[in-house]
């Protein structure tokens, strides 16, 4: 197994832990935490291993930060509807 693969592991199990922990902000300070630890594991993943066990590792992801992945959709989602002339 290569370094980039124990390393998103480990990245997991962090994030299971810290959810598991009580805290005041609903967890969002430490969701931006494991975003942007994520990111870079992601990169390194996707470069060591390929594009589709990079996927599998966003989707992974992306189901374990799943509110700040829908608040994101639906921001992009009301952009994109004000931009839409009406009539």
């Amino acid at each position: 197994m290569s370094a980039s693969l124990v390393a998103v592991f480990l990245w997991a199990i962090a994030a299971n832990v810290l959810a598991l922990i009580p805290s005041r902000d609903n967890h969002w300070s430490r969701a931006y935490v494991l975003i942007g630890v994520g990111l870079p594991l992601l990169g390194w993943v996707t470069v060591e291993n390929g594009p589709w066990v990079g996927l599998l590792v966003l989707v992974a992801g992306m189901s374990m930060l799943r509110w700040p992945v829908l608040f994101l959709w639906r921001w992009l989602r009301r952009r994109v509807e004000r931009g839409r002339p009406e009539g």
